[in-house]
């Protein structure tokens, strides 16, 4: 078997805060294959965002500390310097942005942004990477494409803007592509073209993605395998199809009974009671445990391992496979 193009162990990032540190990430390890889909699936500070920046190496070293492995293609991601990581970001592994008005820069236009990344990784002329501005605007299927290489981000609708990121973050051909929640700013309608057109150009450039949401809907659509996180760890992992239709841990559970669908028409919505924990005072035992509707008291004894099940699938629970809710 060929060796995984990402492979992260045991990874734990934390933050210094006023309050006193707090363990964002504890203990996540992983693998991807190239050309593959990881979809991230969880509530809100359940670790996903942190997870994809401590990969890409943009969290803020001052008030961070990250611990464990993170290796693209055997390469000891931790320990790049400045030179080697300016060209890992954007080279070999690139990011789009929950939100693009604020990831695109307002004071240069679309074509100017795209064209410095490709000079500064490929190495080209001026004349050259706007020839591969225009093209990647065009793969993503902008409309008059040419004009809007001298679009100003504030001249562009909501989708456009993201169309143009993707455009960006695909126009030195990475290895590894983080998707960090790129639709939740667009509606409806839109979302759908952008995750069609997203799983379109991963399957046509064969590149292994990272794509989080927090919609199931999109990660069943675009995912070849799904990792659930909860309170900073992943709790289920394994294929899309044996996480969604056949979920093991009580929150993948009350996850997926929680998801809207045409089905529900005049029935009432099951929504997962309690709250996510207090990152900075975690329960001694399984941190779903006071929100889980089949806690026993050996719950509340240690927080469980992310076990091995058949299949290949891993699921940190004492009770996999009891039916809640």
């Amino acid at each position: 078997m060929s060796e995984p193009l990402l492979r992260v162990e045991r990874l734990q990032v934390g933050f210094k805060t006023p309050r006193g540190p707090v363990t964002a990430v504890d203990g996540v390890s992983f693998s991807l294959n190239r050309g593959d889909v990881l979809g991230i699936i969880g509530e809100s500070g359940s670790g996903k965002s942190v997870t994809m920046q401590a990969i890409l190496r943009i969290l803020p070293e001052k008030r961070t500390t990250i611990s464990g492995a993170i290796r693209l293609e055997g390469i000891d991601v931790l320990s790049l310097n400045a030179r080697a990581l300016s060209k890992y970001r954007g080279g070999d592994v690139s990011m789009i942005f929950q939100e693009p008005a604020l990831s695109l820069d307002p004071v240069f236009t679309i074509g100017q942004q795209i064209a410095e990344t490709v000079r500064r990784h490929m190495g080209c002329d001026n004349t050259v990477a706007r020839q591969r501005a225009l093209e990647m605007l065009e793969r993503v299927k902008i409309p008059s494409a040419r004009s809007r290489m001298d679009a100003y981000p504030h001249e562009m609708s909501g989708g456009m803007r993201q169309r143009a990121m993707i455009a960006l973050a695909l126009s030195c051909s990475p290895k590894l592509l983080l998707a960090d929640e790129p639709t939740t700013a667009l509606d409806a309608t839109v979302q759908i073209q952008i995750i069609l057109l997203l799983r379109e150009l991963q399957l046509e450039l064969g590149m292994a993605t990272m794509f989080v949401t927090h919609d199931v809907g999109v990660a069943a659509e675009v995912s070849d395998q799904i990792a659930v996180m909860y309170a900073g760890r992943i709790v289920e992992f394994g294929t899309a199809s044996q996480v969604l239709k056949a979920p093991l841990h009580p929150y993948t559970k009350g996850l997926l009974a929680s998801t809207v669908h045409g089905g529900l028409a005049k029935s009432r919505v099951y929504a997962i009671p309690g709250m996510p924990p207090d990152l900075q005072n975690l329960p001694s035992g399984c941190s779903f445990a006071p929100r889980c509707g089949s806690a026993t008291e050996a719950c509340h004894l240690a927080p469980p391992p992310l076990g091995e099940m058949p299949g290949g699938r891993q699921v940190a629970c004492i009770h996999a496979g009891v039916a809640t809710p």
